[in-house]
Protein backbone atom coordinates (compact mmCIF):
# COMPACT_ATOMS: atom_id res chain seq x y z
CA UNK A 1 0.00 0.00 0.00
CA UNK A 2 1.50 3.29 -1.04
CA UNK A 3 1.09 6.61 0.75
CA UNK A 4 -1.44 7.74 -1.87
CA UNK A 5 -3.71 4.74 -1.13
CA UNK A 6 -4.24 5.69 2.53
CA UNK A 7 -7.53 7.52 3.07
CA UNK A 8 -7.28 10.29 5.68
CA UNK A 9 -9.54 13.03 6.94
CA UNK A 10 -9.17 15.92 9.38
CA UNK A 11 -11.29 15.97 12.52
CA UNK A 12 -13.36 19.15 12.82
CA UNK A 13 -14.45 20.81 16.06
CA UNK A 14 -18.16 20.25 16.73
CA UNK A 15 -18.44 23.70 18.38
CA UNK A 16 -16.79 26.06 15.85
CA UNK A 17 -16.39 23.76 12.83
CA UNK A 18 -12.68 24.43 12.28
CA UNK A 19 -10.06 21.75 11.71
CA UNK A 20 -8.31 20.46 14.80
CA UNK A 21 -4.75 19.15 14.88
CA UNK A 22 -5.97 15.56 14.56
CA UNK A 23 -6.04 13.62 11.31
CA UNK A 24 -7.61 10.16 11.07
CA UNK A 25 -6.89 7.28 8.72
CA UNK A 26 -9.65 4.96 7.53
CA UNK A 27 -8.55 2.18 9.90
CA UNK A 28 -8.20 4.42 13.02
CA UNK A 29 -10.46 3.67 15.99
CA UNK A 30 -10.75 5.98 19.01
CA UNK A 31 -12.78 5.56 22.21
CA UNK A 32 -13.22 8.32 24.79
CA UNK A 33 -10.58 10.44 23.07
CA UNK A 34 -10.19 13.99 24.47
CA UNK A 35 -10.30 16.27 21.41
CA UNK A 36 -9.07 19.85 21.95
CA UNK A 37 -9.79 22.73 19.59
CA UNK A 38 -7.01 25.36 19.62
CA UNK A 39 -9.29 28.04 18.18
CA UNK A 40 -12.32 27.96 20.50
CA UNK A 41 -10.42 26.27 23.36
CA UNK A 42 -13.14 23.68 23.91
CA UNK A 43 -12.48 20.05 24.77
CA UNK A 44 -14.79 17.16 23.88
CA UNK A 45 -14.77 13.42 24.28
CA UNK A 46 -15.14 11.66 20.93
CA UNK A 47 -15.35 8.17 19.47
CA UNK A 48 -14.15 7.54 15.92
CA UNK A 49 -14.44 4.52 13.64
CA UNK A 50 -14.33 4.29 9.83
CA UNK A 51 -13.77 8.09 9.59
CA UNK A 52 -17.07 8.69 11.44
CA UNK A 53 -16.66 10.89 14.54
CA UNK A 54 -19.24 10.80 17.33
CA UNK A 55 -19.23 13.38 20.13
CA UNK A 56 -19.77 11.72 23.50
CA UNK A 57 -19.61 14.74 25.77
CA UNK A 58 -18.58 18.37 25.45
CA UNK A 59 -16.28 19.58 28.21
CA UNK A 60 -15.32 23.16 28.86
CA UNK A 61 -11.58 23.59 28.70
CA UNK A 62 -9.96 24.47 31.99
CA UNK A 63 -7.61 27.40 31.52
CA UNK A 64 -4.62 27.24 33.79
CA UNK A 65 -3.21 30.49 35.08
Amino acid sequence: MSKQDVITDWVHCHVCGNKTRLQLQADTELKNFPLYCPKCKQESLIDAKDLQVTVIKGIEAKIQS
